[in-house]
């Protein structure tokens, strides 16, 4: 039997890994999802925080981040070293110590981000279909479903960044890829790219699940086999 935590990405709540952990729990494993904080004075740090008191709790744990909460599981598992077996990223990877979200993305996004807090508030709604990246698997249905339930993202948890602690080797990290392949996520590391340069290392191991961003909703139950077969 092994513990998860499950961090959910940007727009979610811990709602959106309910198949998988049902898939999970079937099978005999403990798993525990984070309900991210969602008010205006949250930060990525304070995410990180969230995360943290859910492992001081039933760790040691897998830690599993899917797309922003990546970043977020990274910095948890710098910090309670002890407390992770296993570091898991579900289409995403790390980012540099500091670097904010935002950062990562291209001008053209950072600004379309940018006029959404504006225009609400300090947060940004999850967009629709033509500005979210990755809904392969989704039918138009299941996407306003999961948009019905999301919650907007405050302005801090998007510009502010995380600060990271000292990455051990001896920790086993695994990519699960959806809207990417290793193949490709190898030539970022060969050319240096922040987020994959650091992702080179023997400790580091992908798997590929072929679909698009959101797996918890277009391949719940392959997502769970492939988080139960981790060694």
């Amino acid at each position: 039997m092994t513990t998860f935590v499950l961090v959910p990405g940007f727009w979610l709540g811990a709602w959106a890994w309910d198949e998988v952990a049902t898939e999970l729990r079937a099978a005999g494993h403990e798993v525990h999802a984070v309900e991210l904080g969602a008010d205006a004075s949250e930060t990525a740090e304070s995410h990180v925080d969230d995360v943290l008191e859910v492992l001081g709790k039933v760790g040691p744990a897998v830690l599993v981040g899917h797309s922003g909460g990546g970043p977020v599981g990274v910095a948890a598992a710098e910090r309670a070293r002890e407390l992770v077996e296993h570091l898991v990223f579900v289409d995403t990877g790390v980012l540099p110590d500091g670097m904010a979200q935002i950062e990562f993305t291209d001008p053209e996004a950072q600004a379309a981000t940018r006029a959404d807090l504006a225009a609400h508030d300090g947060f940004q709604p999850m967009p629709g279909r033509a500005r979210l990246a990755g809904t392969d698997g989704l039918d138009d249905r299941l996407l306003e479903s999961i948009r019905a339930r999301s919650r907007p993202e405050p302005a801090g948890v998007i510009t502010t960044g995380i600060r990271r602690g000292t990455p051990d080797p001896t920790l086993p990290k695994t990519v699960i890829t959806c809207t990417f392949t290793e193949a490709q996520a190898r030539g970022l590391i060969d050319a240096g790219l922040p987020g994959f340069a650091e992702m080179g290392g023997a400790e580091w191991s992908f798997v590929a699940l072929p679909t698009g961003h959101w797996p918890m909703f277009s391949e719940p139950v392959r997502l769970a086999e492939l988080l139960a077969g981790l060694r």
